[in-house]
């Protein structure tokens, strides 16, 4: 394929650059804080070797990862086993109810998995406040601190609030009208969403993405309450397989027998340049004497921007990448993370490293600008690009967990591939965005050779063109008599 190239860089994206790339020269092991996945059953590979269990600080029995604990000593756990959700349910059926949306449906999924271990529920007011204004929560039985940097919590309307009354438990109810949980020993308090905007965002600023969806529309009252799911959250899209949940794959890693794990949380398409930074992270922790580093490529799969590329398009573009030998399928699990996206930059990034020390992982890679955003009004990026890994070295209860900062990876135009970034010729190095590599795929345009695996790009190129094709004018019927 023949491309002719025009490079637009300008002297303060090559001056940052530059600073970068000579930091991450001498980038080593001490900068480090001390058969194919897509079948129908990603669980692949099994093991009978015996796992000692433990009882966490709850008393509760938890398969214990020998890499990293979960938050609190105990993986949490929220569904009602099988044979008990019979008098559960008409339990529920008695009760006040909630109806809940999408995104709240995401965070039952998330809390009921132990995803925000040891969050037992939807934040009561204590909570949120010290999710709010601290990023953590202080456990009461030891007073020790685990991160908490997005409040995760359920707004309710002035006549939901009326309904519910005095009671003390209600049921939650999914889009179908099911019930599918009790919250109990529940707490009302004020949704503040001026106040819960400013801190999250650092900006109350029209636009953005889940304020609008999840926020502004909401009720004016937050309630809070210990969670009780009556059945495993299901989608029925044909990716419920994908959903692994933090106690299977702790037993994935088990069964695998990983020494180390680092997870990569993405929401966008794998070009090359993503798969040059893992396939670099593993290298450096062969490096460092580690025998078994295991891969969880990690996307993200709750609520996502209109203009994001829609999961099921990511999912199977990620199999095409395993398919074509870019990342090695022995040691890379892809998996689903229920969370919803915030765009919530150094704040948000926090919640997505807490949650993969819950599901196992004790190493993590963070790169540029992690969760962040273009400003929804202004013709920049809404967060420092460097903030976020700086953050997350030094955020209160991430002590744990390995912070791996990646390089900066380019198109390299001399060579025809992805490589890290190179000051002494940056002239020779395309800075392809997703946004470039959105309107490659819409105009029908190919990438540069060596930007993104041929099977790979298919996926996007068919993904954009049957948009093109929904959205051309329909033709008007010709009747005859």
């Amino acid at each position: 394929m023949s491309l002719s190239i025009k490079l637009h860089v300008t002297t303060s994206h090559l001056n940052y650059l530059n600073h970068r790339a000579k930091t991450n020269t001498n980038t080593n092991t001490s900068n480090i804080r001390t058969k194919p996945i897509y079948t129908s059953n990603p669980l692949i590979i099994t093991t009978s070797r015996s796992r000692k269990m433990s009882l966490g600080s709850y008393g509760a029995p938890f398969i214990k990862s020998s890499l990293i604990e979960p938050d609190g000593g105990a993986l949490v756990d929220l569904v009602v086993p099988e044979s008990q959700r019979g008098p559960k349910i008409l339990e529920a059926e008695a009760l006040p109810k909630v109806k809940l949306t999408k995104i709240d449906i995401e965070w039952v999924h998330v809390i009921s998995e132990g995803w925000a271990s040891p969050l037992r529920g939807f934040m009561r007011e204590d909570e949120y406040l010290q999710s709010l204004h601290f990023n953590a929560l202080r456990l009461k039985g030891n007073g020790s601190l685990v991160n908490m940097s997005l409040p995760i919590v359920l707004a309710i309307d002035d006549q939901t609030k009326e309904k519910i009354g005095n009671s003390s438990n209600v049921g939650l109810l999914g889009p179908s009208g099911d019930c599918i949980a009790i919250l109990r020993s529940i707490e009302i308090y004020k949704h503040n969403k001026e106040e819960r905007i400013a801190r999250t965002w650092g900006t109350i600023a029209v636009g953005l993405p889940y304020v609008e969806e999840a926020i502004t529309p909401a009720g004016n009252w937050l309630l809070g309450g210990d969670l009780e799911v009556l059945k495993p959250i299901k989608y029925n899209d044909g990716l419920d397989n994908y959903r692994l949940s933090p106690k299977q794959l702790r037993e994935e890693f088990d069964g695998r027998e990983a020494d180390a794990v680092f997870a990569f949380q993405l929401r966008n398409p794998v070009h090359n340049g993503h798969a040059l930074l893992m396939n670099d992270t593993r290298k450096r922790l062969l490096e460092m004497g580690y025998k078994n580093p295991i891969l969880l490529l990690h996307p993200l799969g709750g609520f996502t921007k209109a203009d994001d590329v829609p999961l099921s398009v990511r999912m199977e573009q990620h199999s095409k990448v395993l398919e074509d030998g870019v990342l090695d399928p022995e040691t890379t699990i892809v998996a689903i993370f229920p969370s919803p996206m915030h765009y919530a930059g150094p704040t948000e990034v926090q919640w997505h490293a807490k949650a993969r020390i819950n599901a196992g992982a004790n190493f993590y890679i963070v790169g540029r600008d992690p969760a962040g955003m273009g400003h929804p009004t202004e013709k920049r990026d809404l967060y420092d690009p460097d903030h976020g890994k700086k953050v997350l070295s030094m955020a209160p209860g991430l002590e744990k967990l390995n912070i791996l900062p990646f390089r900066v990876a380019a198109y390299d135009t001399s060579e025809n591939k992805m490589a890290f970034f190179d000051p002494s010729r940056a002239k020779d190095f395309l800075f392809i965005s997703g946004t470039k590599m959105r309107a490659y795929a819409k105009s029908g345009e190919n990438p540069p050779d060596g930007f993104m695996c041929p099977n790979g790009w298919k996926v996007l190129l068919k993904y954009y063109e049957s948009l093109q094709t929904e959205e051309s004018p329909q033709q008007p019927a010709v009747l005859s008599a």
